[in-house]
C-alpha cells in the first residue's frame, strides 16, 4: 500500500495498490519493445516530442505545480517555478542533445577513427521525493534524448506527482513504453536490478541507499549513477558583503524548508565577522513566515513527514546535549502538520550530529574559525562532497559544485553531481547525457 499524504495536516490525501508482478512484467517488456523502436528513431522526431512536454508544462505549471505542494508541502512559490525549470530542461536537450552526441573524430593512423554514443537499453531510475518533477527530467529529458527509454520507481510519499508525469508524456505523444511509473516498493525496484532488461540506474537519495543500490548493481554489473547527501559548508570570509551572504545564506538553508542534499548546512564563519553575520542571519531566519504552502505568502512550508520531523528533532536534541546552543527555533512548532521552525545552533563542535550528519530540515550550525585555512578544513571535514581567496576554496574544496557568491543550483548546461559519499556520475549537460550511452570506438584501417 501506497500513502498519499498531505503535510500540511497530517491527512491521507489518496492510497495507491502496488502493480502486481504480472503488471511489472507487462511493463518491463512494453519498455523494451519500445527500445527496439526508439533507439532507430531520428534525433528530430525526439526533440519535437520532447518539445510538446515542455508546451504542456508550461500551460500546465500552476495545476502541476499544486500536485507537489499538496502531496509533500513544498511552497506553491517554488513548486510551480520547478515544473517551469522543467520544460527548459526539455528544451536544452531538445535543442541540443544532437550536437552533444555527435560522433567525434579521431586522428589516428587509421584511414577514419572516431566515438559514437549509443542508447544502453532501459533506465531504471530511483527517485526522491523533494524534488518531484525536477529531479525526474534531469534524468529524462537526456536518456530519452540519447535514444533510451526508462522506468521510474519515485518515493513513496508522492505517487500522485509519479503518475501525473507519467500522463504528460502520453498527452504529449511519446510512444507507450518510452517513459513508465512503477508503483512498487524499494524492496522491487532492488530486484528489478537483476533484471536483464534494465540496464542502467540512476538513484537520488539517502546515502545509505545509494550503498544498497551500488552493491546491487555492482553484482549485476548494471552502470549506475548516485546523487546522494550532503553537509554542504557556506564559508563566509572577513571580507565578505556581510548582508548578501545573510540573503543568500538563509534562502540557501531554507530551500524546500532545508530538505535537500544541496542547502548549505554548516555556516561557516570567520571570526572577525560572526557577531555581525549572526545578528543579521538571526532576523533574517526569524522573519520568514511558516505556514501553509498553498499561501503564496508562505516562505517555509512544512517538512514532507512525521518521521522528517522526528529525525530532525533527535539531530537537535543530541546535539544540544553535547553542548551546543539555540540561537533561535529549535523545537517542532505546536500546530497541526509537520512544522519545524528556521533554527540556528552556536557552539557547534565536529563530534555533533548537527555537523557530522546531513541535517534535512531548516536547522544551521555555525562554526566559527580564525582564518581562511581553517574554513577549508572545516569546509572539509565531511564524509559528504561539495579571484585569489576564491580560487584558493575552488581548487581545495573537495566538492563535485563550488559556488562563490551565490548558492548551488543546477543548470541544464553544466553537470551536477557529487564526490566521496555524496555520490558519483553526473546530470545534465554533456557529461549527463552521456552516463546512459555505450561509448563505441570505431577504427577502419583502409
Amino acid at each position: 500500500m501506497i500513502q498519499s499524504i498531505n503535510p500540511t495536516n497530517g491527512k491521507i490525501l489518496k492510497i495507491f495498490v502496488e502493480i502486481s508482478k504480472k503488471e511489472l512484467e507487462k511493463k518491463l517488456q512494453i519498455s523494451e519493445n519500445c527500445f527496439n523502436k526508439w533507439c532507430q528513431t531520428p534525433f528530430s522526431t525526439r526533440a519535437k516530442l520532447l518539445r510538446k512536454v515542455a508546451i504542456i508544462l508550461r500551460e500546465r505549471k500552476e495545476e502541476l505545480g499544486k500536485v507537489m505542494t499538496l502531496e509533500m508541502g513544498k511552497t506553491i512559490t517554488s513548486s510551480v517555478p520547478e515544473v517551469a525549470k522543467c520544460a527548459d530542461i526539455c528544451d536544452y536537450f531538445a535543442e541540443n542533445g544532437e550536437k552533444l552526441l555527435l560522433p567525434e573524430k579521431i586522428a589516428t593512423e587509421a584511414k577514419e577513427s572516431y566515438i559514437d554514443f549509443q542508447p544502453l537499453g532501459t533506465i531504471l531510475a530511483i527517485m526522491p521525493w523533494n524534488y518531484p518533477f525536477s529531479q525526474v527530467f534531469r534524468y529524462v529529458a537526456p536518456a530519452i534524448m540519447a535514444g533510451n527509454t526508462t522506468i521510474l520507481k519515485h518515493a513513496s510519499n508522492v505517487p500522485q506527482s509519479a503518475l501525473v508525469i507519467e500522463k504528460v508524456f502520453s498527452e504529449a505523444g511519446m510512444p507507450e513504453g518510452l517513459f513508465q511509473t512503477l508503483l512498487i516498493s524499494s524492496k522491487t525496484a532492488q530486484e528489478l536490478i537483476a533484471d536483464p532488461r534494465i540496464k542502467g540506474v540512476t538513484l537520488t537519495g539517502s546515502e545509505q541507499a545509494g550503498r544498497e543500490i551500488a552493491k546491487v548493481s555492482g553484482a549485476n554489473l548494471k552502470k549506475v549513477i548516485l546523487e546522494l547527501g550532503g553537509s554542504d559548508p557556506f564559508v563566509v570570509l572577513e571580507d565578505a558583503d556581510i548582508k548578501r551572504a545573510v540573503k543568500v545564506g538563509a534562502a540557501s538553508r531554507l530551500l524546500v524548508s532545508g530538505q535537500t542534499c544541496i542547502s548549505a548546512k554548516r555556516f561557516i564563519l570567520n571570526k572577525k565577522i560572526a557577531e555581525e553575520f549572526l545578528s543579521l542571519f538571526k532576523i533574517e531566519m526569524e522573519s520568514k513566515m511558516v505556514g501553509d504552502p498553498m499561501d503564496k505568502m508562505t516562505q517555509v512550508g512544512p517538512l514532507s513527514s512525521l518521521q522528517i520531523v522526528n529525525d530532525l528533532e533527535s539531530q537537535v536534541s543530541r546535539s544540544l546535549k553535547m553542548g551546543a546552543k539555540i540561537l533561535t527555533g529549535g523545537k517542532k512548532l505546536d500546530r497541526q502538520g509537520f512544522f519545524y521552525p528556521p533554527t540556528i545552533l552556536t557552539n557547534i563542535k565536529s563530534t555533533m550530529p548537527v555537523y557530522r550528519d546531513e541535517t534535512f530540515g531548516p536547522v544551521a550550525a555555525i562554526i566559527i574559525v580564525k582564518d581562511d585555512n581553517e574554513a577549508l578544513k572545516v569546509a572539509n571535514d565531511t564524509r559528504y562532497g561539495n579571484k585569489k581567496k576564491a580560487n584558493f576554496f575552488i581548487k581545495n574544496i573537495k566538492a563535485g559544485n563550488v559556488y562563490i557568491n551565490s548558492m548551488v543550483r543546477s543548470n541544464p548546461k553544466l553537470p551536477f553531481g557529487g564526490t566521496k559519499a555524496s555520490g558519483f556520475g553526473r546530470e545534465l549537460s554533456s557529461y549527463g547525457i552521456k552516463e546512459f550511452v555505450n561509448i563505441k570506438t570505431v577504427y577502419i584501417e583502409d
